[in-house]
């Protein structure tokens, strides 16, 4: 076991060594033997970067398959902002919103002969269990099963896989002044302590993936060491995912000769670097909103890697 895994094993957590592939709900699994591309599909007014594009059913299918045309290996639906700041949207909003698209999109993917899984973006166990009955394959909780204590005992009973995201505090109020003593181990326990509970609760080791939380409670030093520890957390024994996509802490580092930060959908090549970061530190899946760019990035940043 490398010393991540070793680590982890101190907390309980029975992983294998290096996954090859992620269960997803149902006998399928996707391998990861190569970088997974997650396309972002925000079916939500109030997104921070691209709120309100996707709002219409037909308008957000034809975005989900254009992003399969790019690279995309999944596709994520969600119906409520996580931006900072962000207020909470009821559950029934959120089943309005996603239910219909993540059917409509599971239809369309089928007659397009693409298998391409659908996640569910939320924290509530009551729309993702909508979304599988859907066709969603993969749960991406960014609160790890704190928000809704039935959210985890759901994804068990259901065999659904689930991303467990470190957040410090809510949406609403976690940028407001994000403590660490040290972001990168805090985070990394964090991260255990919850796979853990979740194996405990009867989720299969196997459907756990884990994400640092790039931009969530999280100052511009706690991102860029958490990007620079990433190595450390593909080692704890489960797939990463890199939420980096568009986040403003890239801003200020990007400013222009005016000193004018880029805007969010100007940070393309910022998200690209860290993409590529995160292939030569093991991380096997990346959520983003750019997806030719990054397809493009991940591959050729796992070339290099593979020519080592």
């Amino acid at each position: 076991m490398r010393a991540g895994a070793v680590a982890a094993a101190t907390l309980a957590v029975d992983v294998p060594d290096a996954p090859s592939h992620l269960k997803l709900a149902g006998e399928d699994v996707i391998t990861l033997d190569r970088p997974r591309i997650m396309g972002i599909l925000n079916v939500t007014p109030d997104s921070f970067s691209d709120g309100g594009r996707w709002a219409d059913p037909s308008a957000a299918v034809e975005r989900g398959l254009k992003m399969v045309e790019q690279g995309a290996d999944l596709i994520d639906v969600g119906g409520e902002s996580t931006r900072p700041g962000a207020q909470r949207v009821p559950e029934d909003e959120q089943v309005r919103r996603v239910s219909g698209v993540v059917g409509a999109l599971t239809r369309a993917l089928d007659r397009a002969k693409r298998d391409v899984p659908i996640s569910i973006d939320t924290t509530r166990a009551a729309v993702a269990e909508a979304a599988l009955e859907q066709g969603a394959r993969l749960v991406n909780d960014v609160s790890a099963g704190r928000d809704d204590a039935s959210m985890i005992p759901m994804a068990a009973r259901r065999g659904a896989p689930i991303v467990l995201m470190h957040m410090l505090g809510a949406p609403r109020t976690m940028q407001d002044d994000p403590q660490y003593a040290d972001v990168l181990a805090e985070v990394m326990r964090f991260l255990a302590e919850r796979a853990a509970g979740a194996i405990e609760a009867g989720v299969d080791p196997g459907r756990i993936m884990v994400d640092p939380g790039i931009g969530f409670g999280k100052t511009r030093a706690h991102n860029l060491a958490l990007l620079a520890g990433l190595d450390r957390i593909a080692g704890l024994g489960f797939p990463v995912l890199l939420g980096a996509s568009r986040k403003r802490f890239m801003g200020a580092i990007c400013s222009d000769a005016s000193g004018n930060p880029p805007r969010p959908d100007e940070l393309v090549g910022a998200t690209c670097a860290t993409t590529a970061l995160g292939v030569a530190a093991g991380v096997r899946m990346f959520r983003v909103h750019d997806v030719r760019a990054n397809r493009q990035a991940a591959d050729v940043a796992e070339q290099v890697a593979r020519s080592r």
